[in-house]
């Protein structure tokens, strides 16, 4: 399962040099994953709902090339293995003229928000996740 969302650059998400500072790429990941689910009939809130949460075990971002005030960026995320306990993805940031700006990978992991362990995936959510 993949997809590719489109965000603008907004000028508050820049540093003083005029690139997005790193801590946003966070956010853009959140945003693409968030829609990824969503497309595929899922949305954080029903599964929050339902005493399921996904905190972020792991997130490794290889920066490539900057993205600046205003560009148009593409970032693409893919499920990537088998979906049970945990769900990992594969992230990549392009700009308006295709030019790779970063990879990116993240581990999350379910966990049943009561008891505040890990848990398997509910079937109800597998099935839109693979």
């Amino acid at each position: 399962m993949d997809w590719t969302h489109t965000i603008r650059v907004r000028y508050a998400e820049c540093d003083r040099m005029g690139f997005v500072h790193h801590s946003i790429y966070a956010l853009y990941f959140e945003e693409a994953r968030t829609e990824i689910l969503r497309h595929r009939g899922i949305t954080y809130k029903d599964m929050e709902d339902d005493g399921l949460i996904m905190p972020v075990r792991s997130m490794n971002i290889q920066f490539k090339k900057a993205a600046k005030y205003d560009d148009l960026l593409r970032v693409s995320v893919a499920v990537v293995g088998e979906v049970n306990v945990r769900m990992d993805f594969h992230y990549t940031i392009l700009n308006q003229n295709d030019e790779l700006l970063c990879t990116a990978d993240m581990e999350m992991f379910f966990v049943n928000k009561e008891t505040m362990r890990p848990t398997r995936l509910p079937e109800k959510y597998k099935i839109h996740m693979t």
